[in-house]
């Protein structure tokens, strides 16, 4: 997915009616444990309004997970494009994702190319998250192979480096072409 939208962001503080720096500290001070399943939608945006000495009745709670969904739900077409190719090379790949599981059941609902990944491996459903290790030794237990087969690709330098720090193979994310690039040199491609 591509990362959060700026419309996305304008509508998620018009609906919560707070200000800007409160209301995103708030969102990601907050946010781990919705992204690793141990609550959902309505519990964190309680959590939220908790935070931000404010009430979210549960209207207004049901617009947020929504405009939170909409936020994030932009694909980005080159990457799909890439996992269908390499699926019918017959690659084994996977995906993690730090997720909530509103989101999980969005995508799974609306993007058939999720069927191509032999794992799926959505923070709210495996009870980890990354950057933490238990993210990567549970998908490294998942693919069932060796952590040095893995190659792990990701747009963010820490989850990099904590793939590796567990012994997977890193590739930091900055275009489909370069990650092709780093693909046709020999990788394997298990993510």
């Amino acid at each position: 997915m591509r990362p959060q939208s700026t419309e996305g962001k304008a509508r998620l503080l018009r609906t919560a009616g707070v200000s800007a720096p409160a209301f995103w500290h708030a969102y990601w001070t907050l946010r781990p444990p919705y992204d690793r399943g141990e609550i959902l939608g309505p519990g964190y945006w309680r959590q939220v309004a908790d935070s931000l000495g404010t009430h979210f009745d549960d209207h207004r709670i049901a617009q947020l997970v929504e405009a939170d969904t909409a936020s994030w739900s932009a694909v980005d077409d080159t990457m799909v494009a890439l996992v269908e190719e390499l699926a019918t090379q017959g690659r084994r790949i996977g995906l993690l994702s730090d997720i909530p599981e509103e989101l999980a059941s969005y995508y799974q609902a609306r993007h058939t190319w999720l069927q191509h990944f032999q794992l799926l491996a959505f923070s709210c459903r495996i009870g980890h998250a990354k950057p933490g290790p238990e993210a990567y030794r549970w998908c490294q237990q998942a693919l069932q192979d060796e952590p040095d087969h893995i190659l792990f690709v990701d747009d963010r330098q820490e989850d990099v480096q904590a793939a590796e720090a567990v012994g997977m193979r890193g590739h930091l994310f900055s275009t489909s072409a370069r990650l092709r690039e780093h693909l046709a040199q020999g990788a394997s491609a298990s993510d």
